[in-house]
C-alpha cells in the first residue's frame, strides 16, 4: 500500500486548523462576558445564549451538511435510475430548518430550556423524559459512527492510509476539542470546517469536469449516454415512498438536540428564527457541489480514468463516488483540497452529536432525573466524562460495525416518528399527560418496527400494500415497503397520545377511576414529585393555569436552571402568580 506524503502532510495541516480554532474558541467562551450571568454547564451547552448571525449561521448550517450529506447528495445523483429526483437531503433538510424556524424555534427559545428534552420533562416528568432520551441517544450516537466510518474509507480512498487510524485520529481531535470548549469550540470550528467543505469541493469541480473522460453534464441530465440521465425520474409506483421519506426528512429533522442546541444558543427568539431561515439557504448552497460531482460521476466513461472497468456502481461503491471522483478525475494536490472538504464535513457533524448526547445525559438524565442538588461543577464533569465515552463509543461502532447507516436509518426513524409528535403535543397541544405520552411512545415503536428495516435485513411482520421483495440489498433479498408507514405510524403515535391523554384526563376528573390510581402523577396530583415545577418555565400559550399542578418549590440548583429572564424578553411576562409562589 502507497502512502501519499502530500496527501498526509494536507491533513495534518487541515486537522492543525481546526484544533486550533477549537482551542481559541475553548478560551474565547472562558472571557466571554455571558459567563458569569448562568451556570458553566449551560454555557458549556448553549454557549452563554450569545451566539451572533454569522456565527450562528454557520453553525446552524453545520446541523446537517456533513460528511453524510454531501457524500449522500453526491451518491443519489449518480445511481442510475434515482438521480437528482431522489436527492432529497438538500430540499428536505433545508424545509426542515424553515418548519422549524416559523413553528418551533421562538416557542422553545423564548420559554428558557436549554435542552430538547426540557419541555418534556417538565410536562410529562422525569421518566418520561428518560425514555425519549433513548432514541435521541441512538440517533446522535449512530450518526456519528455513521459519519466517522465514511471517513475512514473516504481517507484509504484517496490517501491509502490506514483506515482505522483515520477514523481515530479524526475522532480524538473532534472529541477533544469539544471537551474543552463545548459548543463554543463546536461553533467556531464549524465556521471553518463548512468554509473548508466549499472551497475544497469548488475548486476540485473544474478540474473534474474538464477531464477528457467527462462528457458534457449538461447533455447527460436528459440523454442516456454512459448510464441513464442523472436528472433521475420518480416512477408513479414509487410516489407514496418518495413522500414519506420526504416527509421524515422535513419534519424527522426538526427533533434534534444538534438542532435545538443552536436555537437554544442564539440570543434572543427572533435571532433563533432567522439563524433557521439563514441555514434553510446555506443547505441549498451547500449541496450544490454536491450535486455537479454526482452529475460529473453519472457523466463519465470510467474505462479512459485510471479506475478503468468496472465502474463504481458495478462494484458497489456508489456510496465512495465523491472521493472517487476527486481521485481519478482531479489532480492529485486538487484532490487533496476535496479530502479536506471531506474530513471536515465529517468533523462538523460528529463533535455536534458528541455534544448533543452529553448534553441531555449530564442535564435531563444525570442533573434533573436523578441528582437534582448537583453542583455545576459536578455537571461540567458529568458532561465531560461522557463526552468522552460517547466518542469513545462512537468511534468503537464506526470500527467494529458493518450496519451503522442501517442503525441509524432506523434511529431517525424512531426520532421522526416518536419524538416529533411528543414533540408537538408538548409545545402546542393543552392537556396531554405521560399516560398518553406513553402509549404513543408504543404506538410509534410498533408500528415503525412492523415495517421491517432493509438496511439490516430486518424482516417487516406487516406487509403494507405495495410491499416487494429486494434483490438489490445483496445476496439475500429483503422485503421493501412502498406505503408510507413511516407517515402512518408517526400520525398514529400522535393520534394515540391525545386519545389516551383525554381518556386519563376523563376517567380521573370525573371520578370513574380513584384518585389514587394517578400512580404517575400526571392528572389529579396536587403535589407532584415525578413533574418538574411547571410554574417556573410554563408559557400560557402552551397551558392554561387552570391545568398546571400545584408543586412544592424547591429551592435548589434545579429550579436555578430554569430561571432565565433574558429568555423571556420576546414573550409575554410570567403570570404573577407564577412569580409570587417562587419568591
Amino acid at each position: 500500500m502507497t502512502v501519499h506524503v502530500d496527501g498526509i502532510v494536507a491533513i495534518v495541516i487541515f486537522y492543525m486548523v481546526i484544533l486550533i480554532v477549537g482551542l481559541w474558541a475553548a478560551w474565547k467562551s472562558k472571557n466571554s462576558p455571558t459567563l458569569g450571568t448562568m451556570d458553566r454547564s449551560e454555557a458549556i451547552m448553549i454557549g452563554g445564549r450569545d451566539i451572533g448571525l454569522l456565527v450562528g449561521g454557520f453553525t446552524m448550517t453545520a446541523t446537517w451538511v456533513g460528511g453524510g450529506y454531501i457524500n449522500g447528495t453526491a451518491e443519489a445523483v449518480y445511481v442510475p435510475g434515482y438521480g437528482l429526483a431522489w436527492a432529497q437531503a438538500p430540499f428536505g433538510y433545508a424545509l426542515s430548518l424553515v418548519v422549524g424556524g416559523l413553528f418551533f424555534a421562538k416557542p422553545m427559545r423564548s420559554r428558557g430550556y436549554v435542552t430538547m428534552l426540557d419541555p418534556f420533562q417538565q410536562i410529562y416528568g422525569k421518566r418520561m423524559g428518560g425514555l425519549l432520551f433513548i432514541p435521541a441517544l441512538l440517533g446522535e450516537m449512530f450518526w456519528s459512527a455513521a459519519v466517522l466510518s465514511a471517513l475512514g474509507a473516504t481517507l484509504s480512498v484517496i490517501v491509502d492510509i490506514n483506515i482505522q487510524l483515520s477514523v481515530v485520529i479524526s475522532a480524538v481531535i473532534a472529541i477533544f476539542y469539544t471537551l474543552v470548549g463545548g459548543l463554543y469550540s463546536v461553533a467556531y470550528t464549524d465556521v471553518a470546517q463548512l468554509f473548508c467543505i466549499f472551497v475544497g469541493l469548488w475548486i476540485s469541480i473544474p478540474f473534474a469536469m474538464l477531464n477528457p473522460a467527462v462528457t458534457d453534464i449538461a447533455i447527460t441530465a436528459n440523454h442516456e449516454v454512459h448510464q441513464a440521465p442523472w436528472v433521475g425520474t420518480i416512477d408513479p409506483k414509487d410516489i407514496l415512498i418518495w413522500l414519506d421519506n420526504f416527509l421524515l426528512l422535513m419534519l424527522g429533522g426538526i427533533p434534534w438536540q444538534v438542532y435545538f442546541q443552536r436555537v437554544l444558543s442564539a440570543s434572543s427568539a427572533t435571532y433563533a428564527q432567522v439563524l433557521s431561515f439563514l441555514a434553510a439557504f446555506g443547505c441549498i448552497v451547500m449541496a450544490i457541489p454536491s450535486v455537479l460531482i454526482g452529475a460529473i460521476g453519472a457523466s463519465t466513461d470510467w474505462n479512459q480514468t485510471s479506475y478503468g472497468l468496472p465502474d463504481p456502481k458495478s462494484e458497489n461503491k456508489t456510496d465512495m463516488i465523491l472521493p472517487i471522483v476527486l481521485q481519478h478525475l482531479c489532480p492529485s494536490y486538487i484532490s487533496f483540497f476535496g479530502l479536506g472538504a471531506v474530513s471536515a464535513a465529517v468533523m462538523s457533524s460528529a463533535d455536534s452529536s458528541i455534544l448533543s448526547a452529553s448534553s441531555m445525559f449530564a442535564r435531563n438524565i444525570y442533573h434533573l432525573a436523578f441528582r437534582q442538588e448537583a453542583t455545576d461543577n459536578e455537571i461540567v464533569w458529568v458532561m465531560r466524562i461522557t463526552i468522552f465515552l460517547f466518542g469513545g463509543a462512537a468511534t468503537a461502532m464506526a470500527l467494529l460495525a458493518n450496519s451503522i447507516y442501517g442503525l441509524w436509518f432506523l434511529s431517525s426513524d424512531l426520532v421522526y416518528v416518536i419524538i416529533f409528535p411528543q414533540l408537538i403535543s408538548v409545545l402546542f397541544v393543552k392537556g396531554t399527560n405521560t399516560y398518553g405520552s406513553i402509549a404513543g411512545y408504543i404506538i410509534g415503536f410498533l408500528l415503525r418496527l412492523s415495517g421491517g428495516e432493509p438496511y439490516l435485513h430486518m424482516d417487516p411482520f406487516i406487509c403494507y400494500p405495495g410491499c416487494y421483495l429486494d434483490h438489490s440489498f445483496g445476496a439475500d433479498p429483503v422485503y421493501v415497503q412502498r406505503f408510507p408507514f413511516k407517515t402512518m405510524s408517526m400520525l398514529f403515535s400522535f393520534l394515540g397520545n391525545l386519545g389516551v391523554s383525554y381518556l386519563a384526563k376523563h376517567l380521573f376528573e370525573s371520578g370513574i377511576l380513584p384518585q389514587k390510581l394517578d400512580f404517575l402523577d400526571s392528572v389529579v396530583s396536587q403535589h407532584s414529585k415525578e413533574n418538574m415545577d411547571k410554574t417556573l418555565l410554563v408559557n400560557h400559550d402552551n397551558i392554561t393555569l387552570s391545568e398546571l399542578v400545584r408543586v412544592i418549590p424547591k429551592h435548589s440548583a434545579s429550579v436555578n436552571t430554569f430561571t432565565n429572564k433574558e429568555a423571556f424578553e420576546d414573550t409575554e411576562p410570567i403570570p404573577e402568580f407564577s412569580k409570587s409562589e417562587n419568591d
